[in-house]
């Protein structure tokens, strides 16, 4: 992959994107909705990633965040996409027989010209990461995850749908004065799981 658009200077803060092998909708599914939330959780608590804000699709994830003194941004990201590919194949193992079959296929055969011993790829090699490099960048980068499910036709408006967020303003204060706020992000789709969430 390019390194155009990777962690160059890990101690900024980035807008990472990252993406199912073949924009498979994995995130569709409760359990692999709540697999990506709590491994978030995870890396905030344990790892040292700060985010500011997030959107999670059906297919990608988009965030804007940094890694704490001490941590590396790029580290945190692979560590991340290592676990939640494993959660997600065991939770489509453990899903029906219907849905189960055409994705492990899938990320089967997204593996099978790889060199390393491995049975499944779940993940786009790499991320898209773009350093926070002035302010009107933050708030186009924030508008975007903001407006995200509207562009895709999933709500109506920016305020519908599962969201757990402080104001825009406040979101784009937040990153500029490198404060966390953890809860500035949303599920898009049915199912949101409101205990899990609220507490990211």
């Amino acid at each position: 992959m390019s390194t155009q658009y990777r962690v160059k200077d890990p101690d900024k803060a980035h807008y990472i994107t990252t993406t199912i092998v073949d924009w498979a909708d994995v995130f569709t599914d409760i359990r692999q909705k709540s697999a990506i939330i709590e491994s978030l959780r995870y890396c905030q608590q344990n790892k040292g990633l700060e985010i500011y804000a997030w959107v999670l699709m059906s297919n990608h994830l988009h965030m804007l965040c940094r890694g704490q003194e001490g941590y590396n941004l790029a580290s945190i990201i692979r560590d991340f996409k290592k676990f939640t590919a494993k959660k997600i194949i065991a939770n489509i193992k453990e899903g029906s027989e219907d849905k189960k079959a055409p994705l492990l296929e899938l990320f089967s055969n997204a593996c099978s010209h790889l060199k390393r011993d491995q049975d499944y790829k779940v993940w786009q090699d790499g991320y898209h990461g773009v350093e926070i490099f002035s302010n009107k960048f933050i708030y186009q980068k924030l508008n975007y995850i903001h407006n995200n499910p509207v562009r895709t036709h999933i709500v109506e408006k920016p305020e519908d749908g599962q969201m757990w967020k402080p104001t825009f303003e406040q979101a784009c204060e937040a990153v500029q004065q490198r404060k966390e706020l953890c809860r500035y992000g949303r599920i898009v789709g049915s199912g949101a799981d409101t205990s899990t969430i609220d507490q990211l």
